[in-house]
């Protein structure tokens, strides 16, 4: 997705070019793009007249906000206790394996990005993997490369 200034103009706009603002804007802009384009951040700088540092600041304090763009399709792996305990180490090397990713990595086609997450709620379903949402508990390596090859398959741009 390239990068449309008169969009983040947009989302300005529509909440006010004025600092209270600055946490909504960035919200939807990390909405619309997946990501906070560094581009997107110098406009928001300069269309709420503070520094640029600040807009940065703010961006890495809260993780919510991405500074690399993500795939269409996220894969969380969790890594709490309960999954660790339970397998996710073993999980998470069959699905690197099998999506060549790392976790916090995007496909090159930004169709997947793999990530891991300390908790994902479900310790009694552990270990888990969620999918865009879908979650996969007491998941086994065989399954996880199972569905790792139908997202490779599926995902292809």
């Amino acid at each position: 997705m390239e990068l449309n200034l008169t969009d983040v103009d947009a989302i300005i706009d529509h909440w006010g070019p004025k600092p209270d603002s600055l946490l909504q804007i960035m919200l939807d802009i990390n909405h619309r793009f997946r990501f906070l384009p560094r581009e997107s951040m110098e406009r928001v700088a300069e269309r709420l007249r503070m520094p640029v540092s600040q807009v940065f600041g703010v961006a890495n304090f809260f993780k919510v906000f991405r500074l690399k763009p993500q795939g269409r399709v996220l894969v969380h792996v969790c890594t709490g206790t309960a999954c660790h305990v339970k397998g996710t180490p073993r999980l998470l090397d069959r699905i690197q394996q099998d999506l060549h990713l790392r976790p916090g990595d995007t496909t090159e086609d930004l169709s997947l990005t793999l990530e891991t997450v300390n908790c994902v709620g479900a310790c009694a379903s552990a270990p888990v993997v969620v999918v865009d949402g879908v979650t996969y508990g007491q998941a086994t390596p065989t399954e996880i490369s199972q569905l790792a090859k139908k997202l490779m398959e599926t995902n292809k741009a």
